[in-house]
């Protein structure tokens, strides 16, 4: 058994169980691995590789373990037991012949079903599927309910109020400090959106744009971008004057998660071929130092209200969970959530300071102090919905008093459409001829 993993690479792991080993290593300029399929002879694996804002189909024979390129600038492929590659793009599927002995296409793609939806977020793949017999099941283009997503404020109680910005493909929204604005992406692109005048303004254009974050004074929103590597770290001015900064320059995934309210430093996590994440910050007129370079999937890095504490997700329970280390780092370290949990944030009330954090469906809160000594009290539900979520970092905000969620819903209508196409294997051999 072959799957993708957090760390970005594939590992495989015996039919009849035992521990993950791993099976593919990134290389230089290479965010991740994903969408993997056993070829018919079982000893051969086809997996999309991301990098800089490209992508490869390859195949690796588990014996060798010798990659091989066999479509540039394409992703998501399946093979088809009639001797073909289908994969999408841009709402199209396209087919090309495969050799299976000699592992490569023969001849050129050919698009054969148009309108076949794709994911409303960054995961590359397309809702189809098809039987061994020849039966071909897809999603048409406009059905798949994540394209209609809506932003809500949700109170301490679980009430609603949707914002009146339009339903999008929206993911991690991150309100500006001043809470007039809020910065999100969706369309590969990092857009704000004025709350008073229901104005929707795209920031970014070259490359992947996403995981906005706003700087403390409010001028600059940070957000990663494939315009000159695999998810590189920039900051752009919010009001789309000027151009965007690289703030790191190496061949390693990043996601940034906080900044210190000074704005002096950022935290981020970083994915490198021997770990399944890093958590790292960088100063603003220094180099990146590591803050946490475990054997766990460590992420979701936030800073507490005064920036001398650092919450974050760890699994190195063998679940994920919410912890607390001072920064800089002492040693010390603190265990906030008791029964699993992910997307801290990390605030300060009228009353005192809360991190909150997310376990399934609740929205969970804990009461913290930093001073004299650090303590936290016992995790209590705030409320429970059914709201988009990610683990690794946050994919909601909160308002700086600690009162109200911004939240993504995810639309109540269910896929509308499913497109079913018999004897599809005919069809292919009609539509890409083989000799």
């Amino acid at each position: 058994m072959v799957r993708a993993h957090t760390n970005s690479v594939l590992f495989q792991v015996s039919a009849d169980g035992g521990s993950l080993e791993a099976l593919t290593t990134r290389r230089n300029g290479e965010s991740d691995h994903v969408s993997p399929q056993f070829l018919p002879d079982g000893k051969t694996v086809l997996f999309t590789v991301r990098s800089a804002g490209d992508s490869q189909i390859v195949v690796q024979p588990l014996e060798t373990q010798e990659r091989r390129v066999v479509l540039e600038r394409a992703y998501g492929a399946r093979y088809v037991p009639s001797g073909y590659l289908v994969y999408p793009q841009s709402g199209t599927l396209m087919a090309v012949a495969f050799d299976l002995e000699q592992l490569e296409v023969t001849g050129s793609p050919t698009p054969i079903l148009e309108g076949v939806g794709e994911s409303g977020d960054p995961s590359w793949f397309a809702h189809f599927a098809f039987s061994d017999t020849g039966t071909l099941v897809y999603v048409p283009t406009g059905s798949d309910p994540r394209e209609g997503r809506i932003l809500v404020w949700v109170d301490r109680k679980g009430a609603e109020q949707p914002l009146a910005a339009p339903s999008r493909a929206y993911n991690n929204p991150r309100l500006s400090p001043d809470g007039q604005r809020l910065a999100v992406n969706f369309a590969d692109a990092v857009w704000t959106y004025d709350i008073q005048s229901d104005t929707l303004t795209r920031l970014t254009f070259e490359g992947n744009g996403a995981f906005p974050l706003w700087t403390p004074d409010g001028k600059r929103i940070t957000f990663i971008s494939t315009r000159l590597g695999p998810q590189d770290l920039f900051w752009k001015p919010a009001d789309g004057t000027g151009a965007a900064e690289q703030l790191v320059v190496d061949a390693l995934s990043k996601t940034p998660h906080s900044w210190s309210p000074d704005g002096k430093f950022l935290a981020y996590t970083e994915l490198n071929p021997t770990s399944a994440g890093n958590i790292w910050v960088l100063p603003v007129d220094g180099e990146p130092e590591p803050f946490l370079q475990e054997p766990y999937v460590e992420s979701g890095a936030v800073f507490s209200p005064d920036g001398h504490w650092i919450a974050y997700r760890s699994n190195e329970s063998g679940r994920h969970e919410i912890y607390v280390q001072p920064f800089p780092k002492t040693g010390a370290k603190w265990q906030i959530s008791t029964d699993g949990g992910g997307e801290a944030a990390w605030v300060q009330t009228r009353t005192g300071q809360e991190i909150f954090y997310r376990h399934g469906n609740k929205m969970m809160s804990v009461d913290v102090t930093t001073e004299p000594a650090f303590t936290s009290g016992k995790p209590k539900l705030l409320f429970e919905g059914e709201y988009a979520a990610f683990g690794p970092r946050a994919l909601y905000d909160v308002t700086p008093d600690g009162q109200r969620f911004l939240m993504i819903k995810e639309s109540e209508q269910q896929v509308t459409q499913l497109n079913v196409v018999q004897n599809w294997f005919e069809e292919l051999k009609r539509l890409v001829p083989t000799e």
